[in-house]
C-alpha cells in the first residue's frame, strides 16, 4: 500500500545508565523522568528498540513498518539497493552525568561474525560542556596488546590514551575499533551504524545500585581494536545556508548546516535525510504545509520527498547516506 509521506518524528526511547542526569531533559526537552537517564534514542530499528512514528496521520506506525511497506520511497534507491529493508543508522543524544566506560566497537567482519550485527562505525558533535570536560579518543601513542592488558591489569590504562578537551560545536570521527569514552560534564549528539554491540574494556571500577559492577569484554576486544594513533578531531566550515560537510565515510555523510533565513532542499531520492537541531529553531515547509522544530528534535525526510523548504535559525546536522 503507497503512503502519503511527510517529515517523520519519533517517540524518544529513552535509557537510564549508570553514567547518566538530567539534561536531556533540561537542554533538549525530552520526557525524562529519572535523574539518571544517559540516552535518548531518536531513530532506531534495534531489534527491542523499534522507534515509533508520533506525529501526523502515520502516527502509531513503526519505522520497520513503513520501511516494510514503501522501502523505496522510505530508504531512497541506492539505500534499498544496499541495504535491503534495514534502516542502517541509528541516532541519540547521550547526557554524561559521569563518565562512560571505555570501550571500543567491533568492525563490520567481526561484528558480522560474532553477533550477526552491523559493526559500529560513528560520530559525536558536542552540544553542550561544562568547564574542563574531556573524551577519551585512541592512544596517546602506537601500543599493541600486551602493553594494553599490562596496563589494564594494573589499573593504568588512562595513563595510555589520548584525552582530549572539548567545547561545543567539537565533531569526533570514530572508526570501528578506536578506543573511547565521553567523558563527564557534556551532551552528546551521536550518529552511528544500526548497532548496539560495544565491548566495555574498563568501568572504573563502578558498582551498579545492586552493588554489582557491569560486565567487561576484554578478551573480545583484543582483536577488535585498533593500537595505531589515530586523528579524530574533524575541522569543518561554517558557511551560513550551506551544507559543510563533518564527515563523509562509506556508512553516513553529515553535513553541518548553520541556518540564518530561507533555504530551498532539492534532494535526489537515494536516501532519507535526517535533520537533528543542535541549537535554535526552524520551519520546514512541504507540499503547502509548515512544520516547526527546536532544539533536540531530530527528523527523518523520506527520501520520497525530494523538496522542501527550511527557514529560520538553527544549527542543524543533516545526515544522509551517499
Amino acid at each position: 500500500m503507497k503512503m502519503k509521506f511527510y517529515p517523520l518524528q519519533f517517540e524518544p526511547i529513552l535509557k537510564e545508565r549508570i553514567w547518566g542526569g538530567e539534561k536531556l531533559k533540561t537542554i533538549l526537552n525530552k520526557p525524562i523522568s529519572s535523574k539518571i537517564t544517559g540516552e535518548s534514542w531518536e531513530i532506531s530499528t534495534v531489534e527491542g528498540d523499534v522507534s515509533v512514528i508520533s506525529n501526523g496521520d502515520l502516527a502509531g506506525k513503526s519505522l520497520n513498518d513503513i520501511i516494510n511497506s514503501n522501502p523505496e520511497e522510505v530508504l531512497g534507491t541506492e539505500v534499498y539497493a544496499r541495504f535491503g529493508k534495514q534502516f542502517p543508522l541509528l541516532f541519540k543524544y547521550l547526557d554524561a552525568r559521569e563518565d562512560l566506560s571505555i570501550q571500543v566497537h567491533p568492525n563490520d567482519e567481526l561484528a558480522k561474525m560474532r553477533h550477526n550485527s552491523f559493526g559500529k562505525t560513528e560520530m559525536w558533535y558536542v552540544m553542550q560542556a561544562d568547564t574542563d570536560s574531556k573524551l577519551i579518543v585512541g592512544f596517546k601513542e602506537g601500543s599493541n596488546a600486551a602493553e594494553y592488558l599490562e596496563n589494564l591489569k594494573n589499573k593504568t590504562l588512562l595513563s595510555i590514551l589520548d584525552n582530549v578537551a572539548v567545547q561545543v560545536g567539537d565533531v569526533f570521527f570514530l572508526e570501528t575499533g578506536t578506543v573511547h569514552a565521553i567523558g563527564a560534564g557534556m551532551v552528546i549528539a551521536e550518529i552511528q551504524q544500526t548497532s548496539d554491540i560495544t565491548y566495555r574494556l574498563y568501568d572504573f571500577d563502578r558498582k551498579d545500585a545492586a552493588g554489582n559492577e557491569r560486565e567487561l569484554h576484554v578478551d573480545l576486544a583484543l582483536d577488535a581494536i585498533n593500537y595505531n594513533k589515530i586523528d579524530t578531531y574533524k575541522k569543518y566550515n561554517k558557511e551560513p545556508n550551506q551544507s559543510n560537510v563533518m564527515v563523509d565515510c562509506p556508512y553516513f555523510t553529515t553535513n553541518f548546516l548553520p541556518l540564518d533565513g530561507e533555504v530551498a532542499v532539492n534532494k535526489s531520492g537515494n536516501s532519507f535525510t535526517v535533520y537533528m537541531c543542535v541549537e535554535g529553531d526552524f520551519e520546514l515547509e512541504f507540499d503547502g504545509v509548515k512544520s516547526n522544530y527546536i532544539k533536540g528534535d531530530t527528523i527523518l525526510i523520506p527520501a520520497a520527498l525530494k523538496s522542501f523548504v527550511l527557514d529560520g535559525k538553527a544549527s542543524i546536522l543533516e545526515i544522509y547516506i551517499s
